[in-house]
């Protein structure tokens, strides 16, 4: 047993003999095999004076008589200064945060150093700090004690990427991806239930890390090819229980999927399919399997190929008493009874959706028109292939003796019913009854009471001073705006009607517009540019184009905007009726123009109370209710914009359109109670601002704020933001700003 009053140095950290050196010279030795580089100092190396005056100048806030740091300063002198240099910026970064975490990540730097090579340190650092958010200070201290495990662990990991450092570039893939809209998960094992994909929160299994984000992209395009090419068609269950050893028939059903889908991305897919052979080098080729297991890959690998050819190849080789081969690394688990809920709870909520949409479709056809009288009416459906996308069709409706072009929402649900079905069944062709429909677009007396406020949606925050997301930082909840039914659209509609007789013209202008299409076989007019062309190759002995006309052809509009308006306390008076008034006349013009448009209001009160107020969804009509709620848009709180653009960008790609727009409304820059301001509310925006454009949106700001040149360049860029120079004016810039943008 150790006498108390002199302990054991081992309890006393990694530092007892660099606290002692101070006064024992002969501890020079310890220092020098414990940091120096083969018992040296390394040449370049920086005096321990230099480094301690530093340290004390970057913490000097938390220092006291019982705190010193020169044992640290000491230790940090046996490094080269190009490593204290590097360590010194890392202590800078924290003390943003916590200057009293940076001064205990001043007394572990030299163990930081010894154990982590210079490329990993920031990446500790930023682990660290995410640790210090969720436990505090005492966390993060534990966190430094265990730099030693951290960097053994790293040497066994050196190629790891994790899901969060790739989740930008892999949800833009899953949104590229055919089919219903999929969201992506972290999970132990990669599976999905055919609404969401699973995948591990970190992948190791390859020695580098551009491998491993090649591997994310084969586990999710190999889950997404399950739901695509009819894995879980049919009754799955029940066929499953009909093997006494329903794991083994799993296993070998599996394996034979594998093969299936593996043949079809080669035909649909061909450049992401050598990705993934590429990948599975290391494993088993089907060169290798066993006679059994060969002759099943070739029939699979035939274009006929469905699930009902595995189900059948399944009886065989488990009669056969056949093990699975070894799978490829992209090949996940299965989960049919998590699939089996998934898909029961879609059936039921699509098929009332799609009647739903299709009453609204009969509706604007006129009401029953192919039914009798009382009797909702009953479509037909035409199909064709499309070449767009893999293994993708074309639908086309019939009412009556009548083609019906389909809504967007219809096509983007009978896609999903097709996932399920392999065809879409005529009972879905229905349309739900009249009073249905009109009681889901809220006519009078018969509106349904507001839905339940939803749970928070967490979402992850930029923060500049650690180069790194605040990992689910800010809770956001959804509401809708508390209507006021005091007569406030009709009010503007007079008080503006000069005003909106130029905008029904200049949009339907916009409606009509056309485009020269030129070198056309057929025209209007000669191209002349063509014929030109055209002449000169023929004197040359050349075969001249047959394409020597122009002609006018209109465009046709394609586009989703999402109108973002602040309702920050700074709104409050006169900027508020501007808004409104603004959103008016925007929401006039555009039922003209037929664009697909939502509005919601935003503000909140720190990170923990983010708040989305909706005014207008995609799927609502301009109607009484929505009139209510324009009036209804009040001043609340603060401006923390960065969650509510990463929220809504994701809302703006579940709507199909070639072009999607989200236009913001502010009067000032980034802003809230918990320090979310100056940079660090700049810096987050304009973060989500390019998470947004890779996903394909299109963020726009119109602001009154007169100091908006400091900041909005950087956050939207030099073309993606307006001033407003005087509020009163924004009714008469906002159309016309929108129409240039979406033109």
């Amino acid at each position: 047993m150790s006498n108390p009053t002199h302990p054991d140095p081992a309890q006393l950290g990694p530092y007892f003999l660099i606290a002692r050196a101070r006064t024992q010279a002969s501890d020079h030795d310890d220092l020098a095999r414990r940091y120096g580089q083969e018992g040296r100092r390394a040449p370049d190396a920086l005096d321990a004076d230099v480094i301690q005056g530093r340290l004390e100048a970057i913490v000097f806030m938390v220092l006291s008589v019982r705190r010193s740091l020169a044992p640290s300063a000491q230790a940090l002198s046996w490094f080269p200064a190009g490593r204290v240099e590097l360590m010194l910026g890392q202590i800078e970064r924290v003390a943003r945060t916590s200057v009293e975490l940076a001064y205990h990540l001043c007394t572990q730097a030299p163990e930081v150093l010894r154990n982590l090579p210079d490329a990993e340190v920031a990446d500790w650092v930023i682990g660290l700090l995410e640790v210090y958010d969720r436990s505090g200070t005492q966390g993060g201290i534990r966190t430094m004690q265990a730099v030693a495990s951290y960097a053994q662990a790293l040497t066994q990991h050196r190629g790891c990427l994790r899901l969060d450092q790739a989740r930008v570039v892999l949800d833009s893939f899953v949104a590229g991806l055919a089919g219903r809209r999929l969201k992506l998960a972290e999970a132990e094992v990669a599976y999905t239930d055919t609404e969401t994909l699973f995948v591990p929160a970190a992948l190791a299994s390859l020695p580098e890390r551009d491998a491993n984000f090649r591997l994310y992209k084969a586990l999710i395009a190999h889950l997404w090819a399950q739901a695509w090419f009819g894995t879980w068609r049919g009754p799955f269950l029940e066929r499953l229980q009909a093997y006494p050893d329903q794991d083994r028939a799993l296993g070998l059903f599996r394996a034979l999927e594998t093969l299936r889908l593996d043949a079809c991305l080669a035909r649909e897919l061909p450049g992401l399919a050598r990705e993934m052979r590429a990948l599975t080098q290391s494993w088993a080729p089907v060169l290798d399997l066993t006679a059994d297991w060969a002759s099943a890959a070739r029939t699979l690998g035939r274009p006929g190929a469905d699930a009902a050819t595995s189900w059948r190849l399944l009886a065989e080789l488990y009669a056969a008493g056949a093990a699975p081969p070894p799978g490829p690394c992209y090949q996940g688990e299965m989960h049919p009874a998590q699939v089996a809920q998934a898909i029961a709870a879609r059936i039921k909520r699509e098929r009332a959706a799609l009647a739903e949409v299709l009453a609204v479709i009969a509706d604007e056809q006129g009401g029953n028109l192919a039914g009798l009288a009382g009797q909702p009416p009953v479509f037909a459906l035409e199909q064709s292939p499309d070449d767009s996308w893999p293994g993708g069709m074309a639908f086309q409706l019939v009412l009556g003796d009548q083609p019906v072009q389909p809504r967007v929402e219809a096509v983007q649900l009978m896609h999903s019913i097709v996932q399920d079905f392999g065809h879409i069944p005529p009972e879905y062709l229905e349309a739900a009854g009249q009073g249905v429909y009109h009681r889901k677009t809220g006519a009078a007396g018969t509106a349904e009471g507001p839905a339940p406020l939803p749970d928070a949606q967490v979402y992850d925050e930029w923060d500049y001073t650690r180069q790194s997301y605040r990992k689910g930082w800010c809770q956001l909840r959804e509401r809708d705006v508390h209507p006021q039914p005091d007569g406030f659209v009709g009010r503007t509609r007079h008080k503006y009607r000069g005003l909106l007789k130029h905008l029904y013209r200049t949009f339907e202008a916009l409606r009509g517009e056309e485009c020269l299409v030129k070198r056309e076989p057929y025209g209007e007019d000669p191209d002349i540019d063509a014929i030109v062309e055209a002449y000169a190759d023929t004197v040359r002995g050349l075969e001249p184009s047959a394409g020597l006309f122009q002609r006018r052809r209109r465009l046709e509009r394609n586009v989703a905007v999402l109108f973002m308006v602040d309702m920050s306390g700074s709104t409050k008076g006169w900027i508020n009726e501007v808004q409104r008034e603004s959103l008016v006349l925007l929401c006039e013009s555009l039922e003209l123009l037929g664009d697909r448009y939502a509005i919601y209001g935003f503000s909140g009160y720190t990170h923990m109370r983010c708040e989305l107020f909706r005014v207008k969804g995609f799927d609502e009509p301009y109607a009484e209710a929505v009139h209510d709620r324009i009036s209804g848009i009040r001043p609340q709180d603060y401006t923390r914009m960065g969650v509510v653009i990463r929220h809504l960008s994701r809302k703006l790609l579940a709507v199909e359109a070639r072009t999607r727009v989200l236009m913001v409304l502010s009067d000032g820059r980034p802003d809230d109670e918990d320090g979310y301001r100056g940079d660090y509310g700049i810096e987050d925006t304009r973060q989500a601002v390019l998470e947004a454009r890779s996903l394909g949106v299109h963020p726009f700001c119109i602001t009154i704020d007169d100091a908006a040149q400091d900041y909005l360049p950087h956050i939207f860029g030099p073309a993606g933001y307006t001033l407003v120079e005087h509020v009163a004016k924004l009714p008469y810039r906002v159309s016309d700003i929108y129409r240039r943008i979406t033109a």
